[in-house]
């Protein structure tokens, strides 16, 4: 009776990364796959097996290492030779799924591939379609309804998309039986696959529709209205559930994404919710204050004061006045950037009048101005 540990190559000492990383490499090559027909290439996977069935319990291989293989034969296990306890290669192969991630019963194809059959009788689901779609400023502030046209398979409608001419032309598959699936058997190892008779579908059809040839879809213009919500923005999609290709065999249809585009406007400027405006004034109109009648992005207006004094860049904030909130969460404001616009142009009378100006100027009255040469004396003075 041969030891298990000899069976595996392994020292009494080996630790549990050695004898899994031992019975692998031997499994895989002795495994039955690996060698068709070979009786004595079974036998010796079944004897790595069982060692190792036993060598990677902590329990089991202390009562082994204490009492030997017999002590065992009470907890269902046998010797080497594997007269009681690897004697079906079901449960040497269970032990080979185990070791190799998969799972009691499972196919390793299946474990390793993480294959998945068709659906019933080659239902499958239509594609979905994508399209481009650019509107104005204008109608992203205020939503708007368009017609587009898609180019889309719909449903037959002479056979309602069975595919064939009458109800007595569709046969259930005779390779597959009407599964839709070929399940396939190499070594002790299954698989499944979709039908190559009727591409999963199950039936297949003896006198196709004339007008769609079998496929239950014909490609058709549709005009579809697309409802684009209230402060939509570049780069946002919109997706209409069922509008994309009609579904084969039954399936649902697929979904149609819509991809926006906003035109530029040539005053506004969006920001997330907020929308901004440059607002130029002259030196006159910021020195001594004024208000201003401003158009919104919604087609009203709205009035706002101009403080005296007020700086070029400075931002100014109308509540409530920016883009909707596409999910309907109000509205963002509107934010007004002041900019103080130099006069060209002067005739000598306003040249004169600036020179004047100029000479009554005081420190105060260019607060910003003072501050900044007063740090520039700081720094050359050291």
């Amino acid at each position: 009776m041969s030891d298990y540990y000899e069976i595996l190559e392994l020292s009494r000492s080996a630790t549990q990364e050695e004898i899994k990383k031992a019975y692998r490499k031997n499994a895989l090559k002795y495994h039955p796959d690996r060698n068709p027909g070979d009786s004595a290439a079974e036998k010796k996977f079944k004897e790595i097996s069982e060692a190792y069935e036993v060598l990677s319990d902590e329990k089991k291989r202390q009562i082994y290492d204490q009492y030997g293989a017999d002590a065992l034969k009470g907890a269902g296990m046998g010797g080497p030779g594997g007269h009681t306890g690897f004697s079906s290669m079901e449960e040497a192969l269970r032990t080979f799924m185990g070791a190799f991630g998969g799972g009691g019963g499972e196919s390793i194809f299946d474990s390793f591939f993480g294959f998945e059959p068709e659906g019933d009788e080659g239902e499958r689901q239509g594609a979905s379609k994508k399209m481009n779609l650019s509107i104005s400023f204008e109608e992203a502030m205020k939503g708007v309804e368009k017609e587009v046209v898609l180019n889309n398979y719909t449903v037959c409608s002479q056979c309602e998309g069975s595919g064939a001419a009458s109800s007595s032309s569709v046969k259930k598959c005779s390779r597959c039986r009407g599964s839709g699936q070929i399940h396939q058997t190499r070594g002790f190892f299954s698989m499944t696959s979709v039908c190559p008779q009727c591409y999963g579908k199950g039936k297949t059809i003896t006198d196709p529709c004339s007008e769609c040839h079998g496929d239950g879809r014909v490609k058709k213009k549709q005009h579809i209205k697309i409802k684009v919500p209230a402060g939509v923005d570049t780069g946002m999609r919109l997706r209409m559930s069922g509008y994309g290709d009609a579904g084969e065999g039954g399936g649902p249809p697929g979904d149609l994404y819509v991809f926006i585009s906003v035109e530029p406007h040539s005053v506004f400027q969006r920001e997330g919710d907020d929308i901004l405006v440059e607002l130029p004034l002259s030196f006159s109109e910021t020195a001594l204050g004024c208000k201003k009648e401003l158009p919104t992005p919604h087609g009203s207006s709205c009035r706002i004061s101009i403080p005296e004094g007020t700086q070029s860049g400075k931002v100014l904030r109308v509540k409530g006045e920016g883009s909707p909130n596409v999910h309907g969460r109000g509205r963002g404001d509107m934010l007004v950037k002041v900019s103080v616009e130099t006069p060209v142009n002067l005739n000598d009378k306003q040249k004169e009048l600036l020179r004047q100006f100029g000479e009554l100027e005081k420190e105060q009255n260019s607060p910003r101005k003072r501050s900044f040469f007063d740090k520039l004396k700081v720094f050359f003075s050291g």
